[in-house]
């Protein structure tokens, strides 16, 4: 209701601003029509007001829905085709339902008469000016979509230090290497034999960990010849008290996920649940619909301090960072499980820093040629389509309504031409580049 009520007074700014547009237009250009529109003034802002918020609604209606169905991001030929079409059907339903309005509400005129009267001439002038309204309305939006996508595109940027800190900040829990530590001590006095087994599995764990611990994805076998490396050294510390199923491959040799997230949720499933030979800890890990799963019972253990849910949130920020697919995680009465998208290809491994900084320049220059791309094709169709709607203009009536696409469309594209060659009209060119870069060589900020 919140959103209706706006998109209302939207229109009602909008329709007075047509009407005063229009009042000014004749002023200057046909005073006989000015003074007839200023002797019955308010019947004329009534009707066109009708026009205004009928029209303006349906539109904007179409464009949520739209927004909503293909969540945001409407801005291919196939959508904008459909946008467009959409627009213009709802505007001419929306046009005769503002003439039924005015004529046969305001005016008084019988419905039989005002059907009969009814002609295509009388729909082309308020459907010209609806549909340049909802053009520039998806140009606003789109200028709106770029300049997110472009703060989205900083945060994630921003974000990969961050996350990737957290991953090794939580590859291996220190209460595991302290409980390893721990095992390790008394079975050197106990069985020197199996202490010896013991180290060596332990320095197969670091020993990986260093491996991965730049790369952004690892084969799936990779991960589950670590995990039984990992779950041998559990075995020790719990002996019978743990039941581990796991493949002895992946069905897809080059499947990838993200590095040691298995050793995070199995260590996860040991540090949250009973592990007693009386109670033993059940983990599964196994293949379904694309996704590594790791499954155990649920035994929680009875703790005041709630967990901190570090590990999960740092394999989720991993994922997001390298593709669109999500972590599902499944909790019930009797079992927890975490499903980990396999990927069927790697971001990228041991970048180095001057690797990055290239990738980033390639990436920004192909989002200037993209965006110069994107003007000349708006510029385009403006030469091209601005001549016909003129030419329209003087087959079909003496009014000039063309300059109103003429001059809205012409706006949008010098914004477009801005934003596409990187000139603030206020601030200068390059000002937010300078600006960037000026703060980062202040070592205060």
């Amino acid at each position: 209701m919140n959103r209706i009520l706006k998109e209302f007074i939207r229109a009602f700014v909008i329709g007075t601003l047509i009407f005063l547009s229009f009042v000014g237009y004749y002023y200057v250009a046909n005073r006989r029509v000015f003074d007839w529109i200023i002797n019955d003034f308010w019947s004329e802002y009534a009707d066109n007001m009708v026009f205004s918020i009928v029209l303006y609604m349906v539109n904007a209606l179409w464009f949520y829905y739209l927004l909503n169905r293909y969540k945001g991001f409407i801005y291919t030929l196939k959508r904008m085709v459909l946008a467009v079409s959409g627009n213009i059907v709802l505007s001419c339903i929306g046009v005769f339902i503002a003439r039924l309005i005015v004529i046969v509400s305001l005016h008084g005129v019988p419905v039989e008469e005002f059907l009969a009267n009814e002609k295509p001439n009388s729909y082309l002038q308020p459907i010209i000016i609806a549909l340049t309204i909802s053009l520039l309305f998806y140009a606003f939006w789109y200028y709106k979509y770029r300049q997110e996508n472009k703060v989205k595109e900083q945060k994630i940027i921003a974000g990969t230090a961050s996350a990737r800190f957290n991953a090794l900040k939580n590859q291996l829990d220190p209460h595991f290497l302290f409980n390893s530590l721990n095992v390790l001590t008394s079975l050197i006095e106990e069985d020197p034999h199996q202490a010896q087994k013991f180290t060596t599995s332990l320095s197969k764990v670091y020993r990986y960990v260093l491996e991965q611990k730049n790369k952004d994805l690892v084969t799936v076998n990779e991960e589950l010849n670590f995990a039984r490396t990992y779950v041998r050294l559990l075995k020790m510390r719990f002996e019978d008290s743990i039941v581990f199923e796991i493949p002895e491959e992946a069905t897809q040799p080059d499947a990838k996920i993200v590095p040691l997230s298995l050793q995070l949720l199995l260590e996860n499933a040991v540090k949250h649940n009973v592990v007693t030979s009386s109670r033993p800890l059940h983990i599964k890990v196994f293949e379904k619909n694309g996704n590594l799963v790791v499954e155990n019972n649920l035994q929680e253990k009875q703790v005041v301090k709630k967990s901190s849910g570090v590990g999960l949130q740092n394999i989720r920020e991993r994922y997001d960072i390298l593709t669109d697919k999500q972590v599902h995680i499944h909790k019930t009465g009797s079992d927890f499980s975490v499903a980990l998208p396999m990927l069927s290809k790697q971001v990228s491994v041991m970048e180095t820093q001057e690797e990055h900084i290239e990738e980033k320049r390639y990436l920004k220059a192909k989002e200037r040629v993209e965006a110069l791309k994107g003007f000349y094709g708006n510029l385009t169709a403006y030469l091209i389509v601005i001549p016909c709607l003129w030419w329209l203009n003087s087959r079909t009536t003496s009014f000039i309504w063309a300059i109103f696409p003429t001059l809205g469309w012409g706006f949008g594209l010098t914004i477009h031409a801005l934003e596409a060659f990187g000139y603030n009209p206020i601030w200068g060119k390059r000002w937010e580049e300078k600006k960037i870069q000026e703060f980062m060589d202040d070592e205060d900020f």
